[in-house]
C-alpha cells in the first residue's frame, strides 16, 4: 500500500524502507535525547520531511490538509516544549 502511494507521487519505491527506518530511529533519538546536537538535527530532519510530504500531497492533488500538515503543526510544540522543560 505504501509503495503504491509513493508511486502516485512519482517517488522511487526503494526509498520506503530507509525512510521508515530513519523515522523510527528519529523517534528514538527524540525520546531518548542522547545529546543536544543530535536531537536538534533530528527535529530538523522531521521538519524537512514533513514540509516535503505536505508539498507532495498538495501537488498530487490531495489537498494541503492531510496528516503531514498536522504532523508539521505538532512538531513545533514538541520541539519548543521539550526545549523549555529541559532548559
Amino acid at each position: 500500500m505504501v509503495k503504491d502511494l509513493f508511486k502516485n507521487f512519482n517517488y522511487p519505491t526503494y526509498i520506503v524502507i530507509p525512510l521508515a527506518l530513519l523515522k523510527t530511529i528519529g523517534i528514538i533519538v527524540v525520546l531518548w535525547r542522547p545529546n543536544k546536537w543530535l536531537t536538534e538535527w533530528t527535529y530538523a530532519g522531521f521538519f524537512f520531511d514533513l514540509v516535503l510530504a505536505t508539498a507532495a500531497h498538495y501537488f498530487a492533488g490531495h489537498g494541503i490538509f492531510g496528516f503531514s500538515l498536522y504532523g508539521l503543526l505538532a512538531l513545533f510544540p514538541s520541539y519548543f516544549l521539550g526545549k523549555y522543560i529541559r532548559d
